[in-house]
């Protein structure tokens, strides 16, 4: 796994000054490595019948329709308001600067459906806490969330289900 952190770069003060910034691009653009991670996510869910992954904006749309695909499931996408066509389901949350809004369409998601929620990085959870909100709303069974790399000093996975967050790689 070290050689898959190692090709994550590192940006300070971005987006502001005193933040780190993960910059997954440098391993999504190598071909080897990203095909590695996906087959390393997407292994653990085989025969777990996922019907439906979700990705939540924007870069859980690479990692959630790479894992899809090699499962054979449906992707639904969680967006920023005002950019699904259809009728949606919103949520607002709580952010350490502020709030923000996301949505997914009421019809994307079937009652029983079992759902992986995928994204690219776990940081302070409140995202993807919103995000199981909203799955939960629209009457989804979560078999677990699924990141590539987790902050894990920041303490996500506590806002999550207990036993059903998994990172590929933690700093």
């Amino acid at each position: 796994m070290e050689d898959l952190k190692n090709i994550i770069r590192d940006i300070p003060d971005f987006p502001k000054k005193g933040i780190i910034f993960k910059d997954i691009t440098t391993l999504l653009a190598d071909a080897v490595s990203f095909q590695r991670m996906i087959d390393l996510m997407s292994h653990r869910y085989i025969g777990k019948k996922i019907d439906k992954v979700v990705g939540v904006e924007a870069r859980g749309f690479i990692i959630g329709s790479a894992l899809a695909y090699k499962l054979g499931a449906g992707v639904v996408l969680v967006r920023k308001p005002g950019k699904l066509p259809g009728e949606t389901f919103k949520k607002s949350y709580q952010l350490e600067y502020g709030s923000d809004t996301l949505e997914i369409h009421t019809d994307a998601i079937k009652k029983g459906e079992r759902i992986l929620i995928a994204d690219d990085l776990l940081a302070t959870g409140g995202t993807t806490a919103a995000v199981v909100d909203m799955v939960n709303s629209l009457g989804g069974d979560i078999v677990e969330c699924c990141f590539m790399a987790e902050l894990d000093f920041l303490h996500g996975r506590d806002k999550l289900p207990q036993g059903k967050v998994f990172s590929l790689l933690t700093f």
